[in-house]
C-alpha cells in the first residue's frame, strides 16, 4: 500500500448508536494507518458535538428525516436534503477521499451517494438485524457491507456482506471487573443482588415510569438498583427514591464498564449497540424495544437474542405493569440467569472495529 497518507471520509449519526461506531472505527484507523478522516453528519444532532470532542473534523449537513405522519412538512424535507446532495458532492470533490465509510443515520445518504457518483470505493455499517433504509438504497454500489447479524442478505447483496459485529467503546472491554468492587463505587452492599436501568443519554420514558411504579418493590424483595433516568425525567426518579436504601439514581453513568460489573442482571432499550455491549460483557438482560424507531427494528433486535434463550422481552405497552415482576422473577432464579449469561456471551463478536478496518485495508489497498 506504500507510505503515503489515506484520506477517509466517515457519515452517520443522529444517535450514540450510530456515533459511537463511527468513532470507534475512527479510532482503529489511526491505530492503523497514516489516514486523515474527514465526519460529515446532521446539523444540529449530536454528533456535530461529539465528534469534535474525540478529536475529529466535521461538517454538517441541513438533511432531516421523513415525517411519516405530517406528510405535508416533508416539502421541507426534501429542499434540505437536495440541498444536502449539493453540499455532499461539494465535500466529497474537495477532499478526494480513498473510501466513504457511511454507518447510517439521515446524512450518510446524501454522503455516499455523492461518494458514489465520483466513483469513490464506499462501505457500508449496518448496526441491526434489520436493514435501515439508507443503506439499503446505498447497498447496490457499495463494496462491502459490515453486518452485525446473520440473515442479512434478505436485505443486501450475500456476496458484499461480511459479519463483524458493532464495534463497542473501549473502555468497557479493556478491564474487568469485580462486582462486589463496583457495587461499592456506587455506595451499595457488595453482595446484595442488584439489577441496572438504563435508558439511553435522554432516559426512555417507559423503563422511567415503570421503576417509578415498581422500585419499592424491588428494593423491598432484596433487590438494589443502580437507574439512569436520563436528563429528560427532571427530579421524578430522586423523589420516587426518597427514604429508600440500595438505590442509585442518575441522570448520567460515567463510568458504564462499573454499572454493568456491578449488576446480575440490565434492564434495556434494544438499540444495537446497547445490544453489542451487553453480548460482549455477557450481561443477562431484559430488553424493552423502543416503539418510536423505523420498520419496529429494535424488537426484531430484541427477537434475535430471544430467540437463542439469551434475553427477556417486556413489549414498552405492557412494560408499567410487567417489569417489575418479570426484574423479580429472574432475579430470583440462579440458573436461569446463568443460562442467559452463557447464551449472550456467545453472541458476542469481538475485535469489531478491527475487522471493519481489515476490510478498508482490502479495498483501499487494491486502488
Amino acid at each position: 500500500m506504500g507510505n503515503r497518507k489515506y484520506r477517509i471520509l466517515v457519515s452517520g449519526g443522529g444517535t450514540g448508536g450510530h456515533i459511537f461506531p463511527a468513532l470507534s472505527i475512527a479510532n482503529a484507523l489511526k491505530r492503523r494507518l497514516d489516514v486523515e478522516i474527514l465526519f460529515v453528519g446532521a446539523e444540529n444532532r449530536m454528533e456535530m458535538e461529539k465528534v469534535p470532542a474525540a478529536g475529529y473534523p466535521i461538517k454538517g449537513l441541513p438533511v432531516a428525516g421523513f415525517d411519516r405522519k405530517r406528510l405535508w412538512r416533508n416539502i421541507g424535507v426534501l429542499l434540505k436534503l437536495r440541498k444536502s446532495m449539493q453540499m455532499a458532492n461539494d465535500i466529497v470533490r474537495e477532499f478526494k477521499p480513498d473510501i466513504a465509510i457511511g454507518v447510517g443515520g439521515y446524512c450518510s445518504g446524501p454522503t455516499l451517494k455523492a461518494a458514489q457518483k465520483q466513483g469513490i470505493p464506499t462501505l457500508l455499517q449496518e448496526q441491526n438485524s434489520y436493514a435501515g433504509v439508507t443503506n439499503k438504497l446505498l447497498a447496490k454500489k457499495a463494496d462491502k457491507i459490515c453486518v452485525a447479524y446473520d440473515g442479512m442478505e434478505r436485505f443486501f447483496p450475500a456476496d458484499k456482506i461480511i459479519k463483524t459485529g458493532n464495534p463497542v467503546r473501549k473502555a468497557l472491554t479493556e478491564k474487568s471487573q469485580d462486582s462486589a468492587k463496583a457495587r461499592e463505587s456506587f455506595g451499595l452492599h457488595p453482595t446484595k443482588p442488584t439489577v441496572l436501568v438504563v435508558g439511553g443519554s435522554l432516559g426512555a420514558l417507559t423503563l422511567n415510569e415503570s421503576m417509578e411504579r415498581g422500585l419499592r418493590e424491588l428494593v423491598e424483595s432484596g433487590i438494589q438498583v443502580i437507574w439512569q433516568t436520563g436528563k429528560n425525567f427532571g427530579d421524578r426518579g430522586e423523589k420516587a427514591a426518597k427514604g429508600l436504601t440500595g438505590v442509585v439514581v442518575t441522570k448520567f453513568i460515567s463510568d458504564m464498564g462499573s454499572a454493568y460489573a456491578a449488576s446480575d442482571l440490565v434492564v434495556s432499550r434494544a438499540g444495537a449497540g446497547s445490544i453489542s455491549e451487553l453480548e460482549l460483557l455477557g450481561k443477562p438482560c431484559v430488553l424493552v424495544p423502543s416503539p418510536n424507531v423505523s420498520e419496529d427494528h429494535q424488537t426484531k433486535n430484541a427477537m434475535a437474542l430471544v430467540d437463542k434463550d439469551a434475553a427477556v422481552l417486556v413489549t414498552d405497552a405492557e412494560a408499567r405493569e410487567k417489569l417489575t415482576p418479570t426484574i423479580m422473577e429472574l432475579m430470583g432464579d440462579k440458573a436461569r440467569l446463568e443460562r442467559m449469561h452463557e447464551n449472550i456471551g456467545k453472541l458476542a463478536v469481538r475485535d469489531s472495529d478491527e475487522r471493519i478496518v481489515d476490510e478498508v485495508v482490502k479495498i483501499i489497498g487494491a486502488i
